[in-house]
């Protein structure tokens, strides 16, 4: 979309799984993310592992600014869960451009559907095209809701 800015000078993506910052990502997530705080490591462990893991990382000192993983069978459907920013980096679009470059990653599978959750972001994911349910009484949870 021509109204996405592109990731700030000086960052870069990946998904490479060898440069994740298993503490980092960690810490961010269990100490100052509404959706898991307290999540404890191994569980934590336990979902990198079963996702795609997209971060992203200061060029000059390699530091991992950023964060998210997908969850998806690469067919049909994903959750794009565990978006995350630095405090420190905040404010240069690196969030809305990471969602960008996730949804890029995805667009070759031909996924039916990316869902989210989000009680803050609504503003930065519907720049990406991402909208409220249009059926949401079609949708069910098994557990908290």
């Amino acid at each position: 979309m021509s109204d996405v800015p592109d990731l700030a000078e000086g960052y870069e993506i990946s998904t490479d799984p060898d440069r994740i910052d298993f503490d980092r990502v960690h810490r961010w997530l269990a100490t100052d993310a509404y959706w898991a705080i307290d999540r404890p490591r191994e569980k934590h462990d336990r979902a990198v592992a079963g996702s795609l893991n997209f971060g992203v990382y200061d060029t000059a000192s390699g530091e991992q600014v950023a964060y998210a993983r997908v969850v998806t069978d690469e067919a049909t459907f994903a959750w794009l869960c565990d978006v995350y920013v630095d405090r420190s980096v905040r404010g240069k679009g690196i969030g809305t451009a990471l969602v960008d470059a996730v949804r890029a990653y995805l667009r070759p599978m031909g996924l039916r559907r990316i869902l989210l959750a989000t009680l803050d972001a609504h503003g930065v994911y519907e720049q990406l095209g991402f909208k409220g349910l249009d059926k949401p009484e079609q949708w069910m949870v098994l557990g908290p809701g």
